[in-house]
């Protein structure tokens, strides 16, 4: 077991590494457009780029997954089929949607109430969603054949190249929103140059029909569950938008971002856990594995959790340069809402997790299932606290709805594939995070939360980690020796 776990480590560490660095620079922006940008403008910025992300969804509809799930059971010599099929068929349904977008952007754009000025952007739209779609089945080929170094080599050039272009093109030609669209396709575009000689390499210029059927009989149900789990992610900005307006649409995304610093945990645990599990499934202790693999993401994701959310007021004020701190001035009104986010993340890392269960039983058709309730609780929760609370209204939809799809996915997934989890520990830790969020926000009402008080509570937490047995000294002392001799 300990191999695997250090397996599992070491995809986790490249992923990681890749996934922080590029996170990282592509967060660079958020202080950059924070300073540069108008709340209002960021607030149409980020309603745009959310229906990019709905229909990020539509143009691969889960045939990334289905490819993972039968290229890794697929014999070599059936290999280029495994991988020509779901990539030709996503690259030909690709090219149809985004014609559709260009042929009709005026009336798409009027239909998404998006300004006059900026109804061309959907041109820029239409491009990145087909270049983005066609290189998601080659990266997913990149992860089963444990090519980590060239994928992060990859996407980190991806965020450099689209970094270097926001700046070029924002400062120096002041061009505004429509230059963070036009850096997002020349980025995209150029991945795709990249994974060309990978693409020619596995492909074979054939549909096989009946590995496509069944390919789409995996994948499809992929479609309304992600799009449910897209909504999650983004249906909140068009619900603030018609609620408030512009400017307080800003200040939330802008703050809503922060909880990067959480994603970036659960995304490089994502990269490297799927096919772990997927290759694993068969071992004789492998829900032992995955039990002790759960306990040690949330110990994990906790400790990240509380330093974050105590501290992230004094970080998103921090002034790298006269006047210009790392979130705009005018957006720090919001920057209280972080915790909530950095909260939901997690809980979406369990559900994460909790997915091995039923991708190994191929179960997937409850996907759509356990992420529409998830998603209709986001509705509900935003459209019933949004006129009470504001944007803090929003952060609660976010974490209702991540917890309730965690939940969700455990009951579906023991039912099918059980695990014994160590219950008694992670009850422990989510009890503890619930005495430091609700202190948090007690001082915060009171307009003390004062910085002594969030290095006490800190340390209350991490000592309480000791002293309730989740965390054990002994482990702790194997670890840096482990350390050391690496």
């Amino acid at each position: 077991m300990i191999q695997k776990l250090k397996e599992l480590s070491k995809d986790t560490a490249i992923y990681g590494i890749s996934t922080i660095i590029g996170r990282f620079l592509g967060f660079l922006l958020i202080p950059f457009y924070t300073n540069v940008l108008s709340t209002a403008e960021f607030g149409i910025y980020s309603y745009i780029y959310a229906f990019l992300g709905f229909f990020n969804v539509v143009y691969i509809y889960g045939m990334d997954a289905a490819f993972m799930k039968y290229h890794s059971l697929a014999e070599d010599s059936e290999k280029k089929d495994t991988f020509s099929t779901p990539f030709l068929f996503v690259l030909f349904s690709s090219i149809i949607f985004s014609a559709f977008f260009l042929l009709f952007r005026y009336q798409i754009g009027g239909l998404l109430q998006i300004q006059n000025e900026y109804k061309h952007l959907i041109s820029y739209f239409s491009l990145i969603l087909l270049f983005d779609a066609v290189v998601l089945i080659p990266f997913a080929n990149l992860r089963l054949q444990r090519k980590s170094k060239k994928f992060a080599a990859i996407k980190i050039t991806n965020i450099l190249l689209n970094l270097g272009l926001n700046f070029i093109l924002i400062i120096n030609f002041g061009m505004g929103i429509e230059g963070i669209f036009i850096s997002n396709l020349v980025s995209s575009a150029v991945t795709f140059l990249i994974l060309i000689p990978d693409i020619f390499t596995n492909l074979s210029f054939t549909i096989v029909t009946k590995k496509l059927k069944i390919m789409l009989k995996f994948a499809l149900p992929y479609l309304p569950a992600s799009f449910a789990a897209m909504m999650v992610q983004v249906i909140d900005v068009p619900i603030v938008r018609f609620l408030t307006n512009d400017d307080t649409l800003g200040i939330y995304r802008a703050n809503y971002k922060l909880g990067i610093f959480m994603m970036l945990v659960v995304s490089m645990f994502q990269y490297a856990w799927q096919p772990f599990f997927l290759s694993n499934a068969k071992e004789k202790d492998a829900k032992e594995l995955f039990s002790k693999v759960l306990t040690l993401f949330v110990v994990a994701a906790s400790l990240l959790w509380v330093v974050l959310a105590l501290f992230i007021d004094n970080i998103a004020a921090f002034e790298f340069l006269p006047g210009r701190s790392l979130i705009g001035k005018e957006y720090l009104s919001g920057v209280h809402i972080v915790p909530i986010i950095l909260l939901g993340y997690l809980f979406f890392g369990m559900y994460v997790n909790f997915q091995a269960g039923l991708y190994i039983e191929e179960k997937t058709k409850y996907f759509p299932l356990v992420t529409g309730i998830g998603a209709a609780a986001n509705v509900i929760v935003n459209f019933l606290l949004i006129p009470v609370w504001g944007i803090y209204g929003a952060a609660v939809a976010t974490l209702v709805s991540y917890f309730v799809m965690a939940a969700g996915l455990f009951i579906v997934a023991q039912r099918f594939y059980k695990i014994n989890y160590e219950y008694s520990k992670i009850i422990k830790v989510l009890v503890l995070i619930l005495i430091i969020t609700y202190t948090y926000y007690y001082l915060f009402l009171l307009g003390i939360l004062l910085f002594l008080y969030k290095i006490l509570l800190l340390v209350f937490f991490i000592l309480s980690l000791f002293g309730l047995n989740i965390i054990q000294s002994e482990d702790v002392k194997k670890t840096l020796k482990a350390f050391a001799k690496k």
